[in-house]
């Protein structure tokens, strides 16, 4: 499922034009970006959590010239689905 997907599906199911999903969604997504940006994670009970998880600096290998590299520190946003999510993809 797409974004413009979720959208129409949304739209469907609550009766609002798309253009004012479009607009909730947005601003949702930019939402939790701006959470993880500034180190917090966003719970949404009953659905997941996102947070964000730092990766140590590590040594890898450039797989055409198979010469060593150094691979930098960063952060990786992440999610964690809630017993909610995984009972609904299960039952």
């Amino acid at each position: 499922m797409k974004k413009i997907d979720l959208i129409r599906s949304i739209a469907v199911k609550s009766n609002l034009k798309k253009e004012q999903i479009a607009i909730v969604v947005e601003g949702v997504m930019e939402a939790i970006a701006e959470a993880l940006h500034q180190g917090e994670s966003v719970t949404l009970v009953g659905f997941g959590t996102f947070e964000v998880r730092k990766r140590a600096a590590r040594k890898g290998r450039n797989p055409s010239t198979k010469q060593e590299i150094k691979i930098p520190e960063s952060k990786a946003p992440v999610f964690k689905a809630g017993k909610g999510l995984k009972d609904k993809v299960n039952g």
